[in-house]
């Protein structure tokens, strides 16, 4: 039951994320998304955060929100098909107990994964979740990529203000060394 159940709910989510990306503005957030990836991926090898330059990189990162909600609800569906059957109540409490501790587990495994990629076995277990980010991200323009730079600055230098400048002219790339 539980399992079945979980399988189902599995399958709305993702039914329910391809279809909204159908929506013109849903698809323009999600070429917002795309551009937030390729700018964190093009900082993180060191490039410069430029849109010429940002758009040769990947839509698909491995520590997205997505890959957090995918990997959180196939955990739902292991732990709560292992727990099986219960009464109402205690379903409902073991759900809303259990959550917060699926979601710790979930985002301490996306960031394992993150840190290695080097490994063949990890880079197949995480094909789920860059498939799915296939669908909450679309390739960026260039007005977009500009966006997702500058916000990346702005934030960058709100976080590191040692190391940058107290503006950042929009348009102009914090170093990432």
């Amino acid at each position: 039951g539980n399992l079945i159940e979980g399988i189902v709910r599995l399958i709305i989510v993702i039914v329910y994320i391809w279809a909204i990306g159908k929506m013109p503005d849903i698809h323009r957030v999600f070429a917002y998304h795309g551009a937030e990836h390729k700018t964190i991926n093009a900082f993180e090898a060191g490039a410069p955060l430029t849109p010429e330059s940002v758009a040769n990189f990947k839509l698909e990162h491995p520590r997205c929100g997505t890959s957090f909600l995918l990997t959180v609800v196939v955990l739902s569906v292991i732990v709560f098909s292992a727990i099986g059957d219960l009464p109402f109540w205690w379903t409902l409490a073991s759900r809303v107990i259990l959550l917060p501790f699926l979601a710790m587990l979930g985002y301490e495994y996306i960031r394992w994964a993150a840190a290695h990629l080097d490994s063949p076995i990890v880079r197949w277990l995480i094909k789920p979740n860059l498939a799915l980010q296939k669908l909450t991200t679309n390739e960026p323009s260039s007005d977009i990529l500009e966006v997702a730079i500058a916000a990346f600055n702005a934030m960058y230098a709100l976080e590191h203000p040692a190391q940058t400048d107290a503006a950042i002219p929009v348009g102009q790339a914090v170093s990432s060394t």
